[in-house]
């Protein structure tokens, strides 16, 4: 099983993953280059009435309205206040472009995959076990490693997409 979510997050090379880094709460986390369309600095973020928890608001980018996750409180952190570090991280899933706001962003690096080992059980009873797909070792660092396209379900993806469609229309 964990060889197989490695399988599906390594598409650059067979011995390395290449991931974009950030930072939540005082953790490090890593994603899939691959998951990533882009990363910008917080816009102005328009609030949405009655949005699930988890949901910012909206974002105007480039013509295209957007919605943007907190992945502090998706992952059930608390929500930070956002400043100069902060940004959003764009990932497409399942065609639907959503953001994710993150404290800050740290750097783009190459990981061998030799130095990925399962997520230990500490960290999946504090984060659901299916948005992770282990744990890397950087030097002293540890890197939590997600997958977000899992960090929403179906049925939350549609609904966020019907929500920027919605707000396009008015």
């Amino acid at each position: 099983m964990f060889e197989e979510k490695l399988e599906e997050n390594s598409r650059f090379s067979e011995e390395n993953l290449h991931l974009v880094t950030f930072e939540l709460s005082g953790e490090e986390f890593g994603v899939d280059i691959m998951q990533v369309s882009e990363v910008i600095p917080v816009p102005r973020i328009t609030r949405i009435p009655q949005a699930p928890e988890c949901v910012k608001g909206l974002i105007n980018l480039r013509g295209k309205i957007l919605v943007v996750i907190d992945l502090n409180k998706r992952l059930g952190f608390s929500s930070n206040e956002t400043d100069s570090l902060s940004r959003i991280i764009m990932v497409e899933i399942k065609d639907t472009v959503i953001g994710m706001l993150v404290n800050s962003v740290k750097e783009v690096m190459c990981l061998p995959l030799s130095s990925i080992e399962p997520t230990p059980e500490t960290i999946k009873s504090k984060i659901n076990a299916e948005y992770l797909t282990g744990v890397g070792k950087v030097g002293n660092r540890l890197l939590i490693l997600l997958n977000l396209a899992k960090v929403l379900g179906e049925e939350e993806i549609e609904e966020l997409s019907q929500l920027s469609s919605a707000e396009e229309n008015i």
